[in-house]
């Protein structure tokens, strides 16, 4: 198992990786405002204070459809349910840490966090909350928010960055993440069929949907799986003489001091 160190120089280089797709994917977000008619402060105060990557995209296309504000809040609040799942699989590593501090680091919770953080509780044992804000903050926050400020400032000058095929960045990012995590059956049975089962939901009934579905069913299909068979101990070994055996350890103490010295 790596070292607290060695950990964080892997979240951080897996971090680097991220940041180019978050880099494309604000600076579209930022371009999109400003054809939306934002001004530069709200396109930054929707970065800053909503925080919520794809379901920014669809409130600003909402908002430039003069949709009302009750239907924007309910298909956001849709798109963005997947959190709940990234915050039910981090709640155990975090109940150490004081409910004001994981309310603010609820804010933090995207897509990329959670993979980055997922990974980096993975390979540490262990909670690590510095390296949850690495993975947050440097990971997505900051980028985010620097290229939003970049694409509505400078977006009438560039060429929409979805014509280089940028948008390819991030999911190949974090499948690489994903994959990472895959150490048995029981894994890829779960990729496999949160994977299927999340396209076939998503294309019946839209991403938000299909990706809930996904999610809570692909781990259900992993967990039906048999775990692995630990092998049978051969005759003679110390497993196969002391299973089923029951320890008195006060007989044990006293057997002990009946040793002669030097007898060990």
């Amino acid at each position: 198992m790596p070292t607290l160190r060695e950990s964080r120089r892997r979240l951080i280089r897996d971090t680097l990786i991220i940041n180019a797709s978050i880099i494309a994917f604000g600076f579209m977000f930022g371009l999109a405002a400003r054809n939306a008619g934002y001004s530069p402060i709200e396109a930054m105060a929707m970065s800053t204070l909503l925080f919520a990557g794809a379901s920014q995209f669809a409130a600003v296309g909402y908002v430039a459809a003069g949709l009302p504000w009750a239907p924007i809040v309910v298909l956001t609040l849709f798109l963005n349910a997947r959190h709940v799942l990234y915050s039910a699989a981090l709640a155990p590593r975090l109940r150490a840490i004081s409910a004001p501090r994981r309310a603010l680091m609820a804010h933090f919770l995207t897509d990329e966090a959670f993979a980055l953080t997922a990974a980096h509780f993975h390979r540490l044992g262990r909670t690590d909350e510095g390296g949850y804000w690495i993975a947050a903050l440097g990971g997505v926050f900051i980028p985010w928010n620097l290229s939003t400020l970049a694409g509505v400032l400078l977006g009438g000058a560039i060429p929409d960055p979805a014509k280089f095929g940028l948008d390819i960045v991030f999911p190949a990012a974090m499948g690489g993440l994903a994959v990472g995590l895959i150490l048995g059956r029981r894994e890829i049975v779960a990729a496999c069929a949160g994977g299927l089962i999340g396209v076939a939901a998503s294309l019946a009934l839209g991403p938000g949907i299909g990706i809930m579905i996904g999610g809570l069913l692909g781990p259900l299909a992993g967990m039906a799986m048999p775990g692995p068979v630990a092998p049978d101990a051969g005759p003679g070994s110390p497993e196969s003489e002391l299973a089923g055996r029951t320890v008195d350890l006060d007989e044990a103490m006293t057997d002990l001091e009946t040793i002669p010295d030097g007898a060990a």
